[in-house]
């Protein structure tokens, strides 16, 4: 699929139905989610800190270097991929708007934007900032004259607002009305709590799936999306972790007997 195809197939996927999104932390896992059979790939802005020894949340990555990690994913893969940007990159509304277009010339399909900034602290933009920071990044995506989704995030869960259910249908209408494409309230495990965000801010929604939900049991909800966000990269580095203890305090090796064969790896990673 070429790029112009997968752009296109990005913004089909929102309106078709319900889809799994695979978050990937890099190119190798991007490809394995791609060969698994997800129709579109996301980043994870976790994923990728963790892979570099950072922490997540906190703005430890940079502009650039997700875009180059971008690029390299998109190199790896013939799907639609769509960016965990975090907040941005940068406080200001042209600062959002510039992310947008260098992540579009990265490859891109979508990303999409938080209302929290990139800092340790649990506060988040006021919410007129916040609109404006989605304004732009929709205008931004607009004059691009091709598909490119854009994603509205409201943390309220994640930071433990007062009313967070309140709070993220306020957002989320609020950034529905500046332009979003797709509306996302990470956090809430009841579907009940799923399902008000869903009746009350009308749109297509992203949904962070957790253990316990099920593909068949959001669709019927009227979800649209469903990614996983980090839960890949820390289920991987959860067995390096069992692996670690098993060979530093038992001295065997029995985490092998659960790791991928090589043939199949093999496969996977042709070249195309």
């Amino acid at each position: 699929m070429n790029l112009d195809d997968r752009h296109r197939r990005l913004a089909a996927l929102h309106r078709e139905g319900t889809f799994l999104l695979g978050n990937a932390w890099d190119a190798g896992t991007a490809r394995v989610l791609e060969t698994a059979g997800f129709p579109a790939i996301g980043t994870t802005s976790s994923g990728f800190a963790f892979s570099l020894a950072r922490r997540d949340y906190e703005g430890a990555l940079e502009r650039d270097e997700v875009a180059a990690h971008v690029a390299r994913l998109v190199a790896a893969i013939d799907v639609p991929l769509s960016v965990d940007a975090e907040d941005g990159y940068g406080d200001r509304p042209d600062d959002v708007a510039e992310t947008v277009r260098i992540l579009a010339d990265a490859g891109a399909s979508g990303a999409s934007i938080e209302d929290h900034p990139r800092s340790p602290a649990s506060v988040l933009y006021p919410i007129g900032e916040a609109v404006e920071r989605v304004r732009a990044a929709c205008e931004a995506a607009a004059a691009l004259r091709r598909p490119f989704t854009v994603v509205a995030r409201a943390e309220c869960f994640l930071v433990g607002t007062r009313d967070p259910l309140r709070e993220s249908i306020e957002r989320l209408n609020r950034y529905r009305e500046a332009g979003a494409h797709c509306l996302y309230a990470p956090g809430p495990r009841d579907l009940g709590v799923i399902e008000t965000l869903l009746r009350e801010a009308p749109g297509p929604h992203n949904v962070l799936a957790r253990a316990g939900m099920s593909v068949a049991g959001l669709a019927r909800l009227g979800v649209r999306r469903i990614s996983i966000g980090g839960s890949l990269a820390r289920t991987a580095f959860g067995a390096v972790v069992r692996a670690a203890r098993e060979m530093i305090e038992r001295g065997t090796f029995e985490f092998q007997n659960e790791g991928a064969p090589p043939p199949e790896l093999e496969d996977r990673f042709r070249s195309r």
